[in-house]
């Protein structure tokens, strides 16, 4: 009995001390703020939203469209100036894929889904599209009220999506399109994306502004580089909650920051088309502040074998300012890129100006003047204390130390041979 007595005393600690944990947790402030409280009765979307409901061979769903006129602006960017951006706008940013093609033609998409990880259980319950035309910009919003309304929902996607000629994303290569992509597989339905050709803008954003800014995020973007500042607006993690919030209560007030969440995306993703294809496109004729931006793209001239570009555009980026972790690489690639193309002088010249000053690249910079004095000008003293100059100051790894060793040893014997001085 002792035994058994000893047992369930330590069972009704373990117990008390799990009682004792689910009391804390539920207490803690929740990780999330919950939708705000609303009236108790459900209410049908289209009374609290501008909509319809539409049937289809699938069932039925709710869409909603919004006209962003042509007088208005979003930040710096005018609705108005959309229509008239040139039909050859993509093709530099896209390495020629997507040839001429009237803005009319682009479907800029965007989705809210029921979780931020994908995968087969992860529904994308609202698709957002919106389209330029003589009007302005139109966002249609197709949105499926249950998870039963899905098959109804892509029908109409599809068959909208069916007038435009190229899909327009924001991270959509390796979220958005995918998603949707198993979506249409788990119903059974073709997806309209196989004839479209696509353009990630989020690639040539962070071509142009992720050596300035913290990051990338196209709400980070918007504020940055359009000059938009969002009030009250919901933030992503939390519209699957919200969302969920919806089915449980049919309450569609919910709705209405996810809906305007998912609208300003697409117009924001808009306006940056009216600036980043621009400067990929004639990247000579780029106004720019800052010359992290001008840098950026000069890499990607650089990776586009544009060489004679790239150096007018970094020479650009040392003339308007940049911070130093910045600025003296680029000024050794520019040297670098100067030597690829023959231009001696010029390398030597930028090479001879970083030894002067410390910096991550001086080590490197007293390394290439030792073999122009070595190879160019058999200055065979010179070479040897432009090597003991890269010795003194190398940040190389290990390997490429022992290759300066060397060097330095075989030029004291060349040196050392012709009797001069060292």
């Amino acid at each position: 009995m002792g035994d058994l007595a000893e047992q369930l005393a330590f069972l009704r600690q373990k117990v008390a001390g799990i009682d004792r944990r689910f009391a804390e947790k539920r207490s803690r402030p929740l990780a999330y703020e919950p939708p705000p409280r609303l009236p108790q009765h459900s209410e049908q979307i289209e009374t609290v939203l501008s909509g319809d409901v539409v049937e289809t061979a699938g069932g039925r769903h709710f869409e909603t469209e919004k006209l962003y006129e042509r007088h208005k602006r979003h930040g710096s960017v005018s609705i108005g100036d959309l229509i008239d951006l040139p039909v050859d706008l993509l093709d530099a940013i896209s390495d020629g894929v997507i040839g001429n093609c009237h803005p009319e033609k682009w479907a800029f998409l965007d989705t809210e889904t029921t979780g931020l990880m994908g995968g087969s259980g992860t529904y994308a319950f609202l698709v957002g599209i919106g389209s330029i035309d003589a009007a302005g910009f139109r966002v249609r919003q197709f949105f499926m009220r249950d998870f039963g309304e899905e098959k109804s929902q892509l029908a109409r996607v599809s068959e909208y999506l069916a007038r435009f000629d190229v899909l327009v994303t924001y991270n959509g290569k390796t979220f958005d399109k995918p998603l949707l992509e198993t979506r249409y597989t788990m119903c059974r339905m073709r997806n309209p994306f196989d004839r479209m050709e696509h353009l990630d803008l989020l690639a040539g954003s962070r071509r142009l502004w992720k050596l300035r800014l913290e990051n990338c995020r196209l709400s980070y973007l918007e504020h940055q580089i359009l000059g938009v500042e969002r009030h009250g607006d919901l933030p992503g993690e939390m519209i699957p909650y919200y969302y969920f919030d919806f089915v449980r209560t049919q309450r569609a007030l919910t709705l209405v920051p996810i809906l305007h969440h998912n609208a300003m995306d697409i117009v924001t993703l808009a306006c940056l088309m009216a600036l980043v294809p621009q400067t990929f496109r004639d990247p000579a004729r780029v106004e720019a502040r800052h010359g992290a931006d001008l840098l950026g793209l000069a890499k990607w001239l650089v990776a586009q074998q544009r060489t004679p570009e790239a150096i007018g555009l970094m020479r650009r980026a040392v003339e308007i300012g940049m911070p130093d972790r910045l600025l003296f690489p680029t000024l050794f690639e520019v040297g670098m890129l100067e030597k690829k193309q023959g231009n001696e002088a010029a390398a030597i010249a930028l090479f001879a100006e970083l030894v002067t000053c410390k910096n991550a690249c001086r080590g490197r910079a007293y390394e290439e003047l030792a073999k122009y004095y070595e190879h160019r000008e058999k200055n065979c003293a010179m070479a040897l204390e432009m090597t003991r100059g890269a010795l003194a100051h190398d940040e190389h790894a290990h390997e490429e130390h022992a290759g300066l060793r060397a060097r330095a040893a075989r030029l004291e014997k060349k040196v050392n041979k012709t009797g001069k001085l060292v």
